[in-house]
């Protein structure tokens, strides 16, 4: 009987676990990859190749990067659109001691604590003057693109030749380096949103700021180590795009911050926060470099590549209101069953 029962509740939790990941919105994106990928290869064989394929992983490496702090702080109730203007100048000034020096480890180290200095001030001044993190990151886009165009005087920083080993190296001979660390961001960040304090912290505020603070947590605290976290990654993801095209300046970076809270947005993390899971950052990162790849690989006008990650951005945000008020509904109708039952 024991044996019986045993074999009911394990049928019973992986019918539970595949409805789970049949209802999330990575199996989705998944399942839409995998016809992208499909109706591009028909039509251009070229896209199935090995070349082909580990260039999409080189192209979106950064990208992930960049995404993997974006999913912190974008759970944490948080957003920073700086995240471009913070990799010109950090790459900038990583480009010119590399210049001016024989060794890299330096440069390296000064540029990703520029990045995460750039990001605790953004959070520090959010909190401070309690304003929402999109107004404060937007002011100080402008202060990071100056201060880049004040030191480098608008002219590129070119490394050529020095620095690529991080950029341009293939484990193997096949699967690029870059890309391999940005799976090490992913990593990172599933193990802290998953198995520590910080993480379930970064949940609670993101979810209900309140109730956290009420139940003993620092608000505070928590989304600043979100900021600082975001930092490191933007740092990293500075030093690998300056490895990769050998060349700096105050606009590297433009826009991915965009990319970015697209591909989080689309992996199933709401702008309102308090909710999301890396596995669907990776998914929707990984459908802006197929999306890329399969319209340079149709021949499709650059111009209306750029419409496409436009209307991408739009369809994420589109998403993120819709599941907010999805959860809002659920919500009210427990509450009305509750008092119906009372």
């Amino acid at each position: 009987m024991n044996s019986v029962e045993a074999s009911q509740g394990t049928k019973k939790v992986l019918s539970r676990r595949r409805t789970s990941i049949l209802r999330s919105q990575w199996f989705f994106l998944l399942v839409a990859e995998i016809i992208i990928a499909v109706i591009t290869g028909i039509v251009n064989p070229r896209f199935f190749t090995t070349s082909n394929i580990m260039n999409i992983l080189e192209q979106i490496a950064v990208l992930g990067i960049v995404s993997s702090g974006m999913t912190l702080l974008i759970i944490s109730g948080e957003i920073d659109i700086s995240v471009g203007a913070n990799i010109g100048l950090s790459s900038c000034v990583m480009a010119m001691m590399i210049k001016s020096s024989n060794g890299y480890l330096l440069p390296v180290i000064v540029g990703i604590a520029l990045a995460v200095f750039n990001s605790l001030l953004v959070g520090i001044t959010a909190r401070a003057f309690k304003a929402p993190s999109f107004i404060t990151s937007l002011a100080f886009t402008s202060v990071f693109q100056g201060v880049a165009l004040a030191i480098t005087k608008g002219s590129f920083q070119t490394i050529y030749g020095q620095f690529e080993f991080i950029g341009t190296a293939r484990l193997w001979q096949i699967l690029p380096f870059s890309f391999i660390i940005s799976i090490g961001a992913y990593i990172i960040v599933h193990f802290l949103l998953s198995y520590t304090k910080l993480g379930r912290r970064t949940y609670a505020v993101g979810s209900n700021p309140s109730a956290a603070y009420l139940s003993g947590i620092s608000v505070n605290r928590s989304k600043l180590m979100a900021f600082l976290l975001n930092g490191i990654f933007i740092g990293i993801a500075s030093m690998v795009l300056l490895s990769r095209i050998g060349a700096a300046q105050p606009s590297t970076g433009s826009g991915i911050e965009l990319k970015a809270i697209g591909a989080v947005v689309i992996g199933g993390t709401p702008l309102s926060g308090g909710k999301g899971r890396i596995i669907g950052t990776f998914f929707g990162v990984l459908l802006m470099g197929l999306i890329s790849n399969s319209l340079n690989m149709l021949r499709v006008n650059p111009y209306f590549q750029t419409v496409t990650f436009g209307v991408l951005i739009i369809a994420s945000l589109a998403i993120s209101v819709l599941s907010t008020y999805r959860k809002r509904g659920k919500i009210r109708t427990s509450s009305e069953r509750k008092d119906e039952e009372r």
